[in-house]
């Protein structure tokens, strides 16, 4: 939450205001706020900046964007600059909205360790700096979450913290012997083996009103020894919707996809990567009005660092490697050992390829795509990293990068149901992404971050400054 400071109107010591403004630079420290941020009025006109508002349309060149405390007050290129507003001049830079992940994992991962006990308030708010300071300024943790996630939501949606906002799919429902493959208690995590279960686990999560519900369906490629029956899937589904509650499924096969578009799921929380999808089920997905997520980097992580194109090793990139991590890419027997299993490594880009093809054709097919990486899951899915990775990915799939960063910003919100966020226009949240160049051209600008601002105040600067 951004500090206020008021004007002091008595005449006071110069030793007592000397403490004064060293208590104010503190504050400020605390909370993230740049020291060069004005602390009067709260209006501020940034200026002469490109701006690609979130809608899917041509970039807004030369314009002027107001903030009014939290909130855009005005966008467009002849705004008149409000008196007593505090000027930026941005000539040259393209202001873009902040990010919005529709399926991430909060506190599951420290360094190259995955594990629930890893959930402490200072991991969780380590990585939700992390991912502000990558441009992504709301985080929906899709499953997983236990009491540490629900004691700091309240603030986070305050802004009485530094890092992105979070929304959540509380614990999420899975079955004994299946997916997620993690060791959980129930504190995070429900493991139902029957439908009557699953109806008490989804009226217990409604308890702490969470955003979604998230069942885990699929056995992860045949990794795993149990997939969710259909029995189970329908009676979260149903009861859930009873509830007022969406249901988002984690899914791989396109017979699970569809039979679950059929029984009425909401998202579809990863894309089909079995076989390339159908018209029948690009109709399916568009009559049902259903989400799909494609997390197109998802299998594409099991390989990337340890094949280490060119592109890992740029500033961006290792500056979101926790120290661990980076020394575990930099190891050559790592990267020998993942590489050496051909046929894993061939399923994975067999995935990745059908989930690239599969996506081009939903989106020509007019189905909503959501925007997600399953980041936090494991070392591998990295906050930050994995979603400005996934918008390139998108374009590489083939959609236009204005339309890519649609998805990755409005689109993510509406799935969300939280419209306030996601575009740069009147009434929204000033969560916005400060870069250089243009990436309507270049997707990857994106990643030449200039600053971060959240809730209309700059949170952070250059990713070469901020260290995991």
């Amino acid at each position: 939450m951004p500090n206020r400071y008021h004007r002091v109107l008595v005449v006071v010591a110069v030793g007592a205001l000397a403490m004064a403004t060293s208590a104010c630079r503190a504050d400020r420290a605390r909370s993230g706020e740049s020291s060069s941020a004005a602390v009067g009025s709260s209006l501020v006109a940034l200026r002469g900046v490109r701006v690609v508002d979130g809608s899917g349309g041509p970039p807004i060149e030369n314009a002027t964007v107001v903030l009014e405390g939290e909130r855009v007050r005005e966008v467009g290129p002849n705004v008149t600059v409000p008196k007593g507003a505090r000027v930026v001049d941005l000539g040259g830079t393209t202001m873009v909205p902040g990010l919005v992940s529709d399926h991430s994992h909060l506190g599951m991962v420290d360094g190259t360790r995955a594990s629930v006990a890893n959930e402490t308030r200072a991991n969780i708010l380590r990585q939700l700096r992390q991912y502000e300071a990558y441009g992504v300024t709301t985080v929906t943790s899709l499953g997983l979450n236990g009491p540490v996630f629900y004691e700091l939501q309240p603030d986070l949606h305050r802004g009485a913290l530094p890092g992105a906002d979070v929304f959540g799919a509380d614990r999420g429902i899975g079955v004994p012997s299946g997916a997620p493959p993690v060791e959980a208690g129930t504190e995070n995590l429900y493991r139902v083996e029957t439908p009557e279960q699953a109806v008490a686990a989804v009226r217990d999560s409604a308890t702490r009103h969470p955003d979604l519900v998230k069942i885990w369906v699929d056995d992860f490629h045949g990794s795993l020894h149990q997939k969710m029956s259909p029995e189970i899937q329908r009676a979260v589904i149903d009861e859930a919707h009873r509830l007022g509650l969406r249901v988002a499924a984690h899914v791989y096969y396109l017979d699970d996809a569809r039979r679950l578009v059929q029984e009425g799921v909401d998202i579809l929380a990863h894309g089909v990567r079995d076989r390339a999808v159908d018209d029948a089920f690009v109709k399916l997905l568009r009559d049902k009005k259903t989400w799909y997520i494609p997390t197109l980097g998802l299998d594409e992580s099991f390989y990337l660092f340890a094949e280490a194109p060119p592109f890992t090793r740029e500033m961006w990139v290792r500056h979101a490697l926790q120290p661990a991590l980076a020394a575990q890419f930099d190891d050559p027997a790592w990267r020998a050992s993942v590489l050496a299993d051909a046929k894993k490594l061939k399923a994975d880009k067999d995935s990745v390829a059908n989930n690239l093809a599969n996506v081009k054709k939903l989106y020509d097919g007019g189905v909503a795509i959501g925007f997600g990486t399953d980041s936090g899951a494991t070392p591998l899915r990295i906050p930050g990293f994995a979603e400005l990775h996934e918008v390139a990915l998108m374009v590489k799939a083939g959609l236009p990068p204005v339309q890519a960063i649609r998805i990755a910003t409005s689109r993510a919100a509406e799935l969300l149901g939280h419209p306030d966020r996601g575009m740069l226009a009147p009434g929204k949240l000033a969560d916005f992404v400060i870069v250089e160049g243009d990436p309507t051209k270049d997707v990857d600008d994106l990643t030449r971050i200039v600053e971060v601002w959240h809730r209309g105040r700059k949170v952070s600067g250059a990713l070469s400054s901020f260290q995991p």
